[in-house]
């Protein structure tokens, strides 16, 4: 006896009531929590991504494996740190 394999087709959105994600993420972004926490961003985390991307240039890694990739991520994380150490005139 063979086996029979059933197939569904699907026309049009499963479920049309539920929010969409991008909807969801343009309410939280524009509450007040949303524009305060948004706001910390950029002074916080993207200048860190803009300096390794734009003046350290890396933008991908050239090594390949998750320990070499996690090892030249680090490296260039520690770069970023003693910059910013030298910067700010530590140890003068």
């Amino acid at each position: 006896m063979s086996q029979v394999r059933q197939v569904a087709l699907f026309r049009g959105k499963a479920d049309t009531t539920e929010e969409s994600h991008t909807d969801r993420m343009k309410r939280a972004i524009d509450s007040e929590e949303g524009k305060a926490r948004y706001g910390r961003r950029f002074a916080t985390v993207e200048p860190v991504f803009g300096n390794l991307r734009h003046n350290k240039r890396l933008d991908r890694f050239t090594l390949r494996g998750q320990q070499m990739v996690d090892t030249q991520w680090k490296l260039y994380c520690l770069v970023h740190n003693i910059e910013k150490l030298a910067h700010h005139g530590f140890g003068q």
